[in-house]
């Protein structure tokens, strides 16, 4: 087996030189990090990065977790910090809360023996708690916020999307219009009926207390609060649904389809989160869609500025767009 002593013979550079350029390769110049990882590649070198890490009490690790791998949205998160990590030489453990604080309670227990060097973490009802574990690690919290003063945070505008979402649907002349969120302990869940209810209220709309759902953000929990709502009686039922996330909004589709409902024509459905399938559908949906992306690539970012020193937490918020298809329409008028 090669060496890093045999790396840095063949480019022509001294040992400790080549070993920033394969652990630290910020600290190196462009050139010479390249010629090292070329010598490397050629002499099929591969770094013991376990013994380095036991060493150094360090590695170059961030930890990673999401609240629902399966869901679309979570993918793309963490493809955002995963691709950014990378390129900066790091590796991301990732881990899956299913939106269960035990399980994340013990992702956090087993990435501490990995020896991180920051956590981004999309919370839980719990997490504010558990990351009291980990008082030294730089953290930042993706998508939703624990109230961590410690914290840094990216999110979108929860509230100006729901509102959004649910001013379009008046501008078409619903009145009653249903809305389906997630647990409200979660802070995605609490923005997104806040909007809900600030639209209702600036167009002169009472709130009706008969025609809200929350769940646990699941597609079963979707299709269980579309159909108590549906099952309305015709003049009680809503005319429209405002959904608060994909997985719930799939769930609301499937229930209105079992009951024989048209879509526009008898219910207008507005969904919180694009995806391919809110695209293919029929028809396609019309969604609040957020950069997921982005907000795994600015999370990742975040975090490696606090790594550097960047000193005080940062709250970044993105922006919202409303994608109008053909999901939404005026209220069918019998």
């Amino acid at each position: 087996m090669s060496s890093i002593q045999d790396v840095a013979a063949l480019a022509k550079v001294s040992t400790a030189t080549a070993s920033r350029a394969l652990s630290r390769p910020e600290m190196v110049a462009d050139g010479t990090r390249k010629r090292v990882m070329k010598a490397a590649q050629q002499l099929g070198y591969q770094p013991n990065v376990l013994a380095r890490s036991l060493r150094q009490r360090e590695t170059r690790t961030i930890g990673l977790i999401v609240a629902d791998i399966l869901n679309p949205f979570h993918a793309l998160l963490a493809k955002g910090v995963q691709d950014t990590a990378e390129e900066q030489g790091y590796v991301t453990f990732l881990f899956n809360s299913d939106e269960q604080p035990e399980k994340e309670a013990r992702a956090i227990d087993t990435l501490r023996g990995h020896l991180p060097q920051g956590l981004i973490v999309v919370p839980t009802s719990g997490t504010r708690e558990h990351l009291k574990t980990l008082p030294n690690l730089p953290v930042v919290e993706l998508d939703r916020v624990s109230g961590n003063p410690q914290a840094s945070t990216v999110t979108v505008d929860n509230v100006g999307g729901a509102r959004a979402a649910t001013d379009h649907l008046i501008g078409l002349g619903h009145r009653r219009i249903g809305l389906i969120v997630g647990q409200q302990d979660i802070s995605t869940a609490v923005e997104r009926q806040a909007g809900y209810h600030d639209a209702l209220k600036a167009a002169g709309l009472s709130p009706c207390p008969e025609l809200m759902r929350s769940g646990q953000h699941r597609e079963d929990d979707g299709s269980r609060a579309a159909t108590e709502l549906l099952s309305m009686p015709a003049g009680q039922r809503p005319t429209a649904l405002f959904v608060g996330n994909n997985e719930m909004t799939v769930g609301a589709v499937l229930a209105a389809r079992e009951l024989g409902l048209r879509i526009p024509e008898d219910l207008s459905i507005v969904g919180f989160d694009d995806s391919r399938w809110a695209q293919t559908m029929l028809p396609p949906l019309t969604v609040i869609a957020q950069p997921a992306y982005e907000l795994g690539v600015h999370a990742c970012e975040q975090l490696f500025g606090l790594l550097r020193g960047a000193g005080r937490p940062a709250h970044l918020q993105l922006s919202t767009e409303l994608i109008i298809r053909h999901s939404t329409g005026p209220p069918h008028r019998s």
